[in-house]
């Protein structure tokens, strides 16, 4: 499945039918908890990602949330 993830063009091995935005961010070994989701320029809450399926051609933007002062 080739899937834009940050402005960069990648292969990802899924099965289109049985993919899901977690399983997509669990394959990439991101932590759910300190990222954020831009889905086909829209942000998905992370409740919803186990239900979000992902196919061929989607855009994501993925932000890593980094804690500082």
């Amino acid at each position: 499945m080739k899937l834009s993830i940050n402005g960069e063009q990648k292969l990802i091995a899924l099965e289109e039918k049985n993919s899901s935005l977690m399983i997509l961010i669990e394959q990439l070994g991101l932590n759910p908890k300190l990222i954020v989701v831009e889905f086909n320029g829209k942000i998905i809450n992370s409740k919803n990602w186990p239900g979000q399926k992902v196919r061929d051609g989607d855009i994501l933007e993925i932000v890593t949330i980094v804690g500082g002062g």
